[in-house]
């Protein structure tokens, strides 16, 4: 009766590696599958935020380098540019570059580029 309770716990055993292999790779894979894509998001996030910074770090440069070309000028044409220029400026300081969980980055970036395309056709 031991033998047989013995073969039956090998037999209980080979039938079970299976499963239990299955689990531990699924554990392990899963593991390092997190590991890896923490890692991806970081570098994608990182890439995404300079690419953004660059952006609008350039309408900056735009917006105070006019501002600083139409202040020379005072006539009332100019100073409207002037405005405009000001109104461009405020938004991009109000950009929230700190906070990445922001709900409307898209949004408020969206506008941003608008506003430029606008004084850029308009300075042109």
């Amino acid at each position: 009766m031991a033998t047989a309770t013995v073969r039956r716990d090998m037999f209980e055993e080979i039938v079970m590696a299976e499963e239990r292999f299955h689990g531990e790779g699924y554990q392990q894979g899963y593991a390092e599958g997190s590991h890896v894509g923490v890692a991806e998001g970081r570098r994608y996030g990182s890439l995404l935020g300079a690419k953004i910074g660059s952006e609008i770090g350039f309408y900056l440069g735009f917006a105070l380098t006019w501002q600083c070309l139409l202040q020379k000028c005072t006539d009332e044409k100019n100073n409207k540019k002037i405005r405009a220029l000001d109104s461009l400026i405020r938004m991009i300081q109000k950009f929230p570059y700190e906070d990445p969980t922001y709900d409307k980055l898209q949004e408020d970036l969206e506008k941003i580029r608008g506003k430029f395309k606008q004084h850029k056709d308009i300075l042109w």
